[in-house]
């Protein structure tokens, strides 16, 4: 089975909801993890847009970097350049990719600002999840 491994900071929204879409779209072939450079906790507010999207991820955990798990890892997806910074060397035989995303956790503002701001950043994750997908299903 190939293994996929989202990275964050604090694995707790982005990669959290990558996970989440990543267990949706692709097939059976993949095992997926996420974690982060540090442990934050899994972020209420991602658990609430992700069930607007009818995906449930409140069971999901914040983990640290599992080295076993990364070191065999075939893809490697840092969602934030904390994660590709301080991440470790990405292995030479694994896919790295690298999406620079809004950390809806630093938003300020009302609080339909902020949830705004986490139903953005769901959107463009499954929008690249969804061509992800495209290209590792077939």
């Amino acid at each position: 089975m190939k293994k996929i491994y989202f990275l964050c900071t604090g694995n707790s929204c982005r990669s959290q909801i990558a996970e989440g879409y990543a267990k949706k779209y692709l097939n059976s072939k993949w095992e997926i993890r996420s974690a982060g450079v540090e442990s934050h906790g899994l972020n209420p507010k991602a658990v609430a847009v992700m069930k607007e999207a009818g995906i449930d991820i409140s069971t999901q955990t914040s983990d640290l970097i599992d080295l076993d798990y990364f070191n065999q890892s075939d893809m490697i997806i840092t969602l934030c350049g904390d994660a590709a910074d301080k991440c470790p060397m990405i292995p030479k035989e694994s896919t790295h990719l690298h999406w620079d995303l809004e950390d809806p956790a630093k938003a300020v503002g009302t609080e339909e600002e902020i949830m705004t701001a986490f139903r953005n950043t769901r959107d463009e994750i499954e929008r690249r999840m969804i061509e992800l997908a495209k290209q590792l299903n077939g």
